[in-house]
């Protein structure tokens, strides 16, 4: 996977096994509640660069924001805590232009009468945290049906919105089942990303994509009713992210950091509930990844899904799962084959690891013959 600027090549050059430490101490704090104190994240000698590095590519900083407004003004890092806030502020204007134009696109959608949901961004963030600005959004996702997706883009055209020339590419339409619309006139630009399937080849595919519309729930937004995923489905949503981010080894402790706030809402019933339906979906194993991911990086242990999910990858250490998580950069992490890590979240079950691989490996011929630069 292309990085994503030079900050994995100087986080890698470097020893930041502390700064990762820290940067995971803040978020157990912040998960920890108000009442929590903050005596664990002093940061004696460390690289605040590489902490905002960390935290920054990891879409955490907010929250080791939060987590240090707890502490003392004179033990606060000054020079981080002034990165962090203005990062803060970056992200409250960001996800404000963001609820702008979701609420536009909204509009346009249901004059349509196209059934859709809308996924992640500054929706789920108030959500999960009672905070829209948690971590930065620049794109609008929405999911509707196949059936639906040539008339929601249409629909999108008419306010605007084009099909970015990237997206255009049969890979991207056939085999990611998305494409990025944008919007270039205005003071600010602005970018859809209209989906009607939710994973990419190389992890497992939901049995019932159309579920995610027939579940959905109404949440209140700006003085507005807005379709957005069920509880449930974002859990399992917040899952599948962690299981691409993995795929693509980029660092996800944000997703990961959904998934706790998402499965921390939920009682041993709901927790079940949850697990029987990722079972009908197929995503079992997918859950089970991202809860154990989160138990990991942020502690946690005795729910019935903690439980359930320590059989998930278990060859794979605590610590390395941890780096794969928060520092997928380390030339030290030794990570496991992809076609293993999607035979478990296969279940392993032959029959449907073979679909999958087979899906997997025709999506990367694709890749190759029409992402080349001219076939675009």
């Amino acid at each position: 996977m292309a990085l994503p600027d030079g900050s994995y090549e100087r986080l890698r050059a470097a020893d930041c096994a502390d700064e990762v430490a820290y940067v995971r101490a803040c978020l157990r704090l912040y998960f920890a509640g108000a009442g929590a104190a903050a005596g664990d994240v002093s940061m004696p000698g460390l690289g605040g660069a590489n902490v905002a590095d960390i935290a920054r590519l990891n879409k955490v900083a907010t929250f080791v924001l939060k987590a240090l407004s707890r502490a003392p003004a004179n033990e606060r890092p000054p020079e981080l805590f002034h990165w962090l806030d203005t990062y803060r502020r970056r992200t409250v204007s960001m996800n404000a232009s963001c609820i702008m134009d979701s609420m536009a696109i909204h509009d346009v959608l249901r004059e349509s009468r196209i059934d859709f949901v809308f996924l992640k961004g500054p929706f789920q963030q108030q959500l999960l945290y009672d905070d829209h600005f948690m971590k930065p959004s620049g794109d609008v996702d929405i999911l509707v049906s196949p059936v639906g997706y040539f008339k929601a883009r249409d629909a999108l055209r008419s306010i605007g919105y084009e099909v970015a020339g990237k997206s255009r590419s049969v890979w991207w339409v056939r085999f990611l089942g998305e494409q990025h619309m944008t919007r270039g006139d205005g003071p600010r630009p602005s970018t859809v990303d209209l989906h009607y399937r939710l994973q990419q080849p190389g992890s497992p595919s939901p049995r019932d994509a159309d579920g995610f519309l027939r579940r959905k729930r109404q949440v209140e937004i700006a003085g507005a009713t807005v379709p957005f995923t069920s509880a449930a489905d974002t859990l399992l949503l917040s899952c599948i992210s962690v299981a691409k981010a993995l795929f693509n080894r980029e660092p996800c402790a944000g997703y990961v950091c959904d998934v706790r706030a998402s499965a921390s809402r939920l009682d041993e019933t709901d927790q079940q509930l949850v697990l029987d339906a990722a079972v009908a979906q197929g995503l079992d194993d997918t859950l089970l990844l991202g809860v154990r991911a989160a138990d990991v990086l942020l502690g946690g242990a005795g729910t019935l899904l903690s439980e359930r999910a320590t059989r998930i990858l278990s060859r794979i250490g605590n610590e390395d799962l941890l780096n794969m998580v928060m520092a997928p950069w380390l030339s030290s992490l030794r990570w496991p084959q992809r076609r293993t890590v999607l035979w478990e979240l296969c279940g392993r079950a032959p029959v449907r690891y073979l679909a999958e691989a087979g899906w997997a490996a025709s999506a990367d011929i694709s890749r190759r013959i029409f992402e080349r630069p001219g076939n675009r």
